[in-house]
């Protein structure tokens, strides 16, 4: 078995994890609450999500939760510049 495609996807996860930040489109957002409910930290994404505020909390863990249990496409992760990727 090739593990390689594996651990390259994982990386490239992980820096795009590390990259960026929970943005929502506040548009779509119904307060319907999963990304809420789902947060393992407890932020209140739904009330960011409503907002059209990013999420930059300290405490998130930019885990993904929120972004994949979104069930309007809400959240997505944009790239921020606060740690630089040397490409």
């Amino acid at each position: 078995m090739d593990f390689r495609g594996l651990f390259k996807e994982e990386a490239t996860k992980r820096q795009a994890l590390t990259a960026g930040h929970v943005v929502p489109d506040s548009s779509r957002c119904v307060e319907c609450g999963i990304c809420s409910y789902n947060c393992p930290i407890n932020i209140d994404v739904r009330r960011h999500a409503w907002r059209g505020e990013s999420i930059n909390d300290s405490h998130c863990l930019t885990c993904g939760e929120c972004v994949a249990r979104c069930p309007r496409g809400v959240l997505q992760f944009e790239r921020t510049e606060l740690f630089p990727l040397n490409e």
